[in-house]
This record gives structure tokens, sequence and C-alpha cells, in this order.
């Protein structure tokens, strides 16, 4: 069966879809993931906002008969998916799609430590009194155990650090709650699927996990489509590097208390211990070098307090034993001998060849960690040598008109099918480019009151519905301060709010202003005039002085290569396509996009920059952009609200 012709202006979508229009963009798209998945190989396919991707790509994979997994970035687009899009293709295509959703460990209730809690002195504390009465109600008719599922207790309420599953906790079959385990039963109904949809970072958790001799989380399959593939590689460094943290230490501790409570109550041995493993972590990162920039920094071999260390490692390793001699054995208790195991191995890993090590000093839970310089040949070797057939799909791949950068990042060496998909939207019609000259410099002192001014202009031009989107909280903060004091319109700051709560009340007043950061400059999405500006206040290039930034530069330099155009300018050109692509959603979206960084049009990296964006109108004066801000926001005011 063809892919395209079911996506085609004939075919069955066409008529049982009300208002179907059919693009040759997601029927060229939909063919080319079909051919890959018949023969094999890896396909990039760049498929502009607006193709319909995902129907591209699930219809194939649904008609494929091999075990694909579709490996999302978040979690939202596999409710989506699962939500949404499979049932709609299923009732309109007459197809019965086997398909099951995994996400991660810690979305999942754990019985095990649900009951523990609720056995446990805590249970009787005042910060758990309103929450578990819910969740026993809960607990009893769930079937799922998604905590996504029982809304009426917050994302960030402190009662599912206490009970929900995680890699570090789980026991596996020898738990007594085992048979009737969430996790369990989503992992056996994910074994039975053709189709299995996940996110990135359990996909990379999964990968990580199969070369250590533990369960692998995730069925075996014979092909993967990762969607917003773009993200591959901060993922990826992520789980192929290793991370300590206090808070996992003081998680470590605490669970320990109550596995051996439960099993002998507890023996003053073991609660000198224990406590002796609070003040090793204490020291250890007491004794880290203080670094006032609230990032990550570099923390070369020779600033590794290693008498702190050997001593934080010695309490572990005397933990695990302790654990191990307990008689009789439990296993919850063996899973305490075995965490405190993995964590002497992120101890150990910060001096690892191929790795970077950093520390982290900022918030209520310092870290050290390392991560790999170059994650290309991990991928290789894990990803590319395994699996027959792989699709990186996503609305920013190409850097500069090609997929070069991208390749390199993600280890992708033998020969590929590459395929372009431009988006249907007429972005020359619906949107302009402003980009002015006459700016200063980011890094003048100057820029934040001119900044500020040119803001406040674009805003009273478009009558509000303009995100504000910034490179960094400090420049967030200080724009919102100097910006929003002026502003007849109602304005909300990313971290007031969850991030859903603020973008509802953003659509539903039409005409507001939102202030934002990195996790609002993609995969957000606001249809329709609510939003008709979006102002970018500087170019998004990586923080030069994060250790692992810096350590790629370094090795990019020393092999004779310019970091900066090879690494950096790319990079950046992804993350500005992403900015860009909040601004239109549909073919009846209209508005700008601002670019507040002169250097764009004064620099020549800068045309590497313009050449990855859409094909809008280009200008560099108000009076240019006055005209579409007016009528985009004249079109707001005559929606119902």
């Amino acid at each position: 069966m063809d892919a395209g012709h079911l996506l085609g202006p004939t075919g069955p979508l066409a008529r049982g879809v009300s208002g179907y229009e059919h693009r040759p963009g997601q029927i060229r798209m939909a063919r080319a993931v079909q051919e890959v998945l018949e023969h094999d190989g890896v396909l990039l396919i760049e498929a502009g906002t607006g193709t319909g991707k995902t129907w591209a790509y699930l219809i194939p994979a649904a008609l494929s008969g091999r075990r694909v997994l579709v490996s999302t970035g978040t979690r939202a687009l596999q409710d989506q998916i699962m939500d949404k899009d499979i049932p709609a293709l299923e009732r309109h295509l007459g197809l019965d799609i086997d398909a099951a959703c995994v996400k991660g460990l810690g979305n999942y209730l754990c019985l095990r430590r649900y009951n523990e809690l609720l056995q446990s002195p805590e249970a009787t504390q005042p910060r758990f009194a309103k929450t578990l009465p819910l969740l026993r109600s809960w607990v009893q008719t769930s079937k799922s155990g998604d905590r996504a599922d029982l809304s009426s207790i917050a994302e960030e309420d402190p009662i599912w650090a206490r009970i929900v599953s995680g890699s570090d906790t789980r026991i596996g079959a020898r738990c007594d709650y085992y048979d009737d385990c969430f996790a369990t039963r989503v992992r056996r109904r994910a074994e039975q699927a053709q189709l299995v949809v996940v996110n990135h970072h359990l996909f990379f958790a999964d990968l990580a996990l199969r070369d250590t001799g533990f369960a692998s989380v995730l069925p075996d399959y014979d092909a993967v489509i990762f969607d917003e593939a773009h993200q591959l590689e901060d993922t990826a460094t992520l789980f192929f590097g290793s991370r300590l943290s206090t808070a996992m230490l003081e998680r470590l501790v605490r669970d320990a208390r109550v596995a051996i409570r439960a099993e002998r109550g507890g023996s003053r041995h073991e609660t000198r211990l224990l406590d002796a493993v609070l003040q090793q972590t204490a020291n250890f990162f007491a004794a880290l070098p203080k670094h006032g920039n609230g990032g990550r920094a570099p923390l070369p071999p020779e600033s590794i307090p290693e008498t702190e260390l050997f001593a934080l490692d010695n309490v572990l390793a005397e933990l695990a034993a302790s654990c191990r001699n307990l008689r009789p054995p439990r296993e919850n208790v063996l899973q305490i001998a075995r965490r405190a195991d993995q964590l002497r191995d992120a101890l150990g890993s910060l001096e690892s060849p191929g790795q970077v090590s950093w520390s982290l000093g900022a918030g209520r839970a310092p870290s050290v960690g390392s991560s790999p310089i170059d994650v290309g040949p991990l991928l290789r070797q894990r990803l590319h040598e395994r699996v027959p057939c792989l699709v990186f799909t996503s609305a920013t791949l190409t850097t500069g008109g090609d997929f070069k950068f991208l390749r390199r990042r993600l280890g992708i060496e033998d020969e590929v099918s590459e395929e372009v998909v431009e988006s249907p939207f007429r972005y020359a019609e619906q949107a302009a480019l402003y980009a002015p000259t006459d700016l200063p410099d980011p890094r003048s002192p100057d820029f934040v009151d001119a900044a500020t001014n040119e803001i406040l202009e674009l805003i009273r031009l478009s009558h509000g519905g303009a995100f504000v989107l910034c490179t960094s909280l400090r420049m967030m903060r200080l724009l919102a301060q100097s910006v929003g004091s002026e502003l007849e319109y109602e304005w909300f700051v990313q971290g007031d709010a969850p991030k859903q709560t603020l973008l509802d009340r953003f659509r539903d007043q039409g005409n507001a202003v939102l202030f934002a950061t990195a996790s609002f400059w993609e995969g957000v999405d606001v249809p329709g005039s609510a939003l008709r500006l979006v102002i970018i206040d500087k170019l998004p290039f990586e923080v030069p002085s994060d250790p692992v930034v810096e350590a790629r530069c370094r090795r990019l330099d020393e092999a004779g290569e310019s970091s900066f155009m090879r690494y950096l300018v790319p990079a950046a050109a992804l993350s500005l396509k992403q900015g860009f692509g909040r601004l239109i959603r549909t073919t009846q979206d209209r508005g700008v996009v601002a670019i507040l960084d002169s250097r764009i049009r004064r620099k020549g990296y800068g045309k590497v920059l313009m050449r990855s964006l859409p094909p809008a109108r280009v200008c560099d004066r108000l009076d240019e952009v006055r005209e579409l801000l007016v009528d985009s926001s004249n079109a707001s005011t005559k929606e119902p609200s």
C-alpha cells in the first residue's frame, strides 16, 4: 500500500477528514520514509513547519510490518501521537495500529515505594496529609500508574520523588509487587506492540544500559524514527556521560534507612554508616573549587579533591558491603548496594579519557559529572552499527542549506538519503524578519536600554501578542523589568507559573507579552493571532565557557579547523530556526520576527544564519514592518475571545 496515496487528494483521508488539504511535501516525505523502511538505510529529512510530518512517518511505520520505535522530543508529543494522531489514522484509514507508549520510569508510580511510604512515620507528616488520600483512591483505579493521569497532584509535589519508579530504585522480578507493577505492565505491552512510542531521554537511557549488562528498558526493534532529531546530540551527551549530585546521595541514604529499617529495624552501625555518607558527601562538595558563573565549570584532574573523593568512595563501598551482608538477603536492600556501586562509578568517571569533567554548584543540589566530548563515535558503535533502519526528521536539521553539521555531530558517515521538504507556508507573504543594523552590540553596556526601547516600540505596533525570547535568565529578567513596567498589556515571565499555564493565559489574553528563555524556543505551539510578534534578544550561541562546549571547540581548533564556523555558528543556526518557528503555525498566521542582535547583518557569519532561516521578507526599519504588525493586531481584535 502506497503511503503517499493515503495522504493524497483522492485518498481516504481526503474523503474522511473535514477540511482536509493534501500537501505535496507530506506525500513526498511519507514515500521517502516508506522507502527506507522497506530497504533499510539512513534517511535525513528536514520537514518544514506545517508539513504534517507526524502522519508522514506514522503511516509508513504502521504499514511496514516491522517493530518500529518512534522517539519524540517530549512526553507531550508522545501523548499527542497516542491520544490524537493514531486514533485519527485508525478511524479514517481503517487500520488497526498495534501501538504502545513507554515513558521514563520516573513517570510511573512504584507500588513498593508507595507502600513503604504508607508504612513509614513520614506518612503522618503534614506535607503528605493532603496528597496521600488522593493517591490511595487513584492507585485503586488507575490502569496505567502514569502520574500525568492524576492532575489533582501537582507535577512538582515532593511526594512524587518518594513514590515513582526509577532505574536506581527498580528491583525487577524479585520484587513482591512485580506482577502488579505499572512499569512492568508497560514493558510487557511494548514487547507485544508493532509500533512503540518513546521519548529521546528514554531511548538513550535504554541505549546506554545495553552495554552495561543490566536489562534493557525497551524491547528490541528493527527501525527507529527520531522526531525533533536536532535534540539528539544534547540528549546523547547526557546519557553517555555520568552525574553525581548531593540530591542523589541524599536520596540513597533516605531509601537505605527505609529498606534497612523494614528488614531489621536498623542498628547503630547502619545509622552511623548512613550519617557518614551524608557527612562525606558534604565534605566532598565543600572541597570543590568555587565558581560564581551560575553554570557548569571545568573540573580538571588537578582540582578534584582526592582526599574527600576517596573518603566518599570508601564509605559508599562500606554501605554496599553492609547491605550485601544482611541476612536474609532481600532484593530491596541489595538494590541499595547496587545504587551505591553506581554512584561510586560516577565518582570514578571524573577522570575518564574522551570525557570532560565539570561541576555545578548552583541551586540546592550541587553536582559533578563527566560528558563525552564527541558523541559521534559512540552513536556509530551503539546505534548505527546495530539498527538497520534509521530516520532522522525535524523542521530544523540543515544549516546553510545542507546536513553536514548534523551528520558530523551524530556520527553519520555512510551514504544516506537526504530530503528537504519545504514548508507549505508562504513566508514571503506571511512573515517579515526585522533585523535592524543600528542597535549596539549585545555585549555593549548600552544594549539593554536600546533593546528596551526597540521592544516597546515593536509591542506598541503589534498591540501585544508577543514572545520576547532571551538567551539567558539574566537578560530575561532585565528586559522583563525594564519593558514590563512600561507595558499597557498583561505580561508574564517564565517561572511565574507552570509552562502550560503560562501558555494558556497567553492565548486567552490575545494581546499579552511573554518573556521566556530556552524552553520556549521550541516545542511551543500558539497558532492564530494571539502570537504575532517574536522578539529574539541575541544570537543563540553556545556559552563558550561551558566545559563541554569549550572542550569541543578546543578539539576542533587543535585539528586545524575553525571551531567557530564548524560548531558554534551551525549550532546557533539550528536554535535560531527553532525560535523563528514559533511565529507561523498555520497558513493564516501573519507576523514579524525581530532579531535585535545586529551581528546577523554586520558579520560575515550572519550570512550562514540568514540562509538557514525561512524565506521571509528582510527589513531593517520599523516603518517597513509597521503594516504587517498593524494588520496582524487588527485581525486579533476581530477574533472571538
